[in-house]
């Protein structure tokens, strides 16, 4: 990518369910960033997989987990052929891999008080915008129709492990906003991708700014977050 060898970076617990194994779930989040101290995007879905190693070290689950670091999320490579998340993706297809997706993308901002959370203009958005939270104090898991089962599958996962206030979305084609990650690169090649959310620049107004400080974030709320995520990936990879 412009002339430089980058990598994604990739760790592996071969399932042990043999009707199970070839099933792969991915929990993966992009280490690249703008040119900005990227607490939020992503430094906080980085933590989260970290995270996620760390509790599964010794663990073996029915299906195969993979912990994956995306490379050339951000832009000039965004949604194009060097975009690292694109490039898997395809090469999950040429091998014939059956895998679903989690991906964590800037999970680090909560805020209470009336008026902060704002929404995308769409209309199906518009249908039902009276009955959305006003206050950004929530985590959002969202996919695709493809993916919508797979979304409920985890969103109630995690409010069985975790007491926090959540929304699942089956994101409509056209919607701006839940297809702005690596579970996209996914998507077009065919496969179930989820990305859990704090709604980035439509509540967290440091978006791709130098003031993406962890200063800004709130880490008991992403710890409670990241802690019901990966337990619900677990559920998911079968325990």
């Amino acid at each position: 990518a412009l002339g430089q060898e980058v990598r994604n970076i990739e760790v592996e617990i071969p399932g042990r369910g043999w009707r199970r194994k070839r099933d792969i779930l991915i929990l993966g989040a992009h280490y690249d960033s703008v040119d900005c101290p990227a607490a939020n995007d992503n430094g906080s879905g980085v933590a989260g997989v970290l995270e996620a190693a760390r509790r599964f070290a010794g663990s073996r689950f029915r299906r195969t987990v993979r912990l994956v670091f995306f490379v050339n999320e951000e832009p000039p490579f965004y949604k194009s052929a060097d975009m690292g998340s694109v490039r898997y993706a395809r090469r999950c297809r040429e091998r014939g891999e059956k895998v679903m997706v989690i991906n964590l993308e800037t999970i680090g901002c909560y805020y209470s008080g009336a008026g902060s959370q704002q929404y995308p203009v769409h209309k199906w958005i518009n249908r039902v915008r009276r009955w959305l939270p006003r206050e950004g104090n929530f985590v959002v898991f969202t996919g695709d129709v493809r993916s919508a089962r797979l979304t409920y599958q985890l969103y109630r996962r995690f409010k069985r492990r975790a007491t926090f206030p959540a929304l699942w979305f089956p994101s409509p084609r056209g919607l701006t906003g839940p297809d702005m990650s690596d579970h996209w690169s996914f998507w077009q090649e065919g496969y179930r991708g989820v990305m859990v959310t704090d709604t980035a620049f439509m509540r967290y107004p440091f978006y791709h700014t130098a003031q993406d400080l962890p200063a800004k974030m709130n880490f008991p709320a992403m710890a409670r977050v990241v802690s019901g995520v990966i337990e619900a990936a677990a559920d998911l990879a079968g325990r």
